[in-house]
This record gives C-alpha cells, structure tokens and sequence, in this order.
C-alpha cells in the first residue's frame, strides 16, 4: 500500500479519524491546523516586539502548552508525510495545473508566489474567524456533532464551490 501512487482515501480518513482519540485522551484537545500558524506567527513577531506577548489572543497561542505545540507538530507531520509519501510512491506533479496556468498566463513565478501567498493569506485569515480551519471544524469538530462546525463546514462548501464556479467561467 505504501508504495502505490495513490493511498485509499478510506484507509486515510479512517487513521485521520482514529488520531482524534490520542488527541482527545492525552492533551484534551481535538485536531486543528491552523492554530499552529498563530502560535508560530506569535513567536516569531514577539522576538521582534516582546510587548505581543501582552495581548490576550498572541499570548494564549505562544504559551507552552501541549495544545499549541501539538498543533505546530502536527501540521509539521502532514508536511514531512506529504514529502515522504510523494517519495515513496514515486508521484510526481506540475507545479501549475493547465487551468491556473491558463488563468495566470505567462505571469511570472513571482506573480505565481504571490498570488499562491495572497490566496493562503485569505484562507488563514478566514480560518482565524472562524475559529478554526478545515481540519478543525470539518473532521474534530463534525465528530463531536458541533452545530458552529456543521455551519463552518457548509460554509467552506458553498464557498468552494462558488470559487471553483467562477474561476472555471473565466477560463
């Protein structure tokens, strides 16, 4: 299983699902990731204005707690796991798929980075607000039968799609 190019999505969602219980039983916390990027952002800015671990929010975030740093390893994880598998698979992509292509032209790979930061600055951002990302709501939040994560969920459907809409009409 290891070595195919594509994992089963059930398999997947199934370990994904069975990694709440640790997350659960041993920090009482549920899988996120976007708090990470916070107690990250955090750290680092405060090393610049140590006056930002005052605030309430950036503090919370940068305290050495189980919680934040669980969240910093995990979203760490996905990243080296990502990586390895891609390895061990053998799978390889374009880095541009034909329809951003199309929909950038020939923009240069600065205007692609940026337009790749702009787009997950928009996402962080929205995660923030809502108190919490995909991950979050959709797998922690949805199995503990939350009604702000099946609203949160839906939303990031509609919104999905809506995107996927518009952006495949101007192509």
């Amino acid at each position: 299983m290891l070595m195919q190019k594509a994992w089963s999505p059930y398999l997947a969602g199934i370990v994904i699902g069975l990694l709440q219980i640790p997350a659960f039983l041993i920090i009482e916390t549920a899988l996120g990731a976007s708090s990470s990027y916070v107690t990250i952002g955090g750290l680092i800015a405060s090393w610049f204005d140590p006056a930002l671990l005052k605030v309430g929010y950036v503090a919370r975030h940068v305290a050495i707690t189980g919680k934040n740093w669980w969240q910093v390893a995990l979203v760490a994880g996905i990243a080296v796991g990502a990586f390895i598998s891609m390895q061990m698979s053998g799978a390889r992509r374009r880095a541009v798929s034909p329809i951003w292509q199309r929909a950038l032209g020939t923009a240069s790979p600065a205007t692609r980075y940026a337009v790749a930061f702009f787009g997950g600055f928009l996402m962080l951002f929205g995660a923030r607000i809502a108190d919490g990302c995909t991950s979050g709501h959709g797998i922690s939040g949805m199995a503990q039968l939350a009604v702000g994560s099946t609203v949160a969920v839906a939303a990031m459907f509609v919104g999905g799609i809506a995107t996927a809409t518009l952006v495949l009409r101007r192509i």
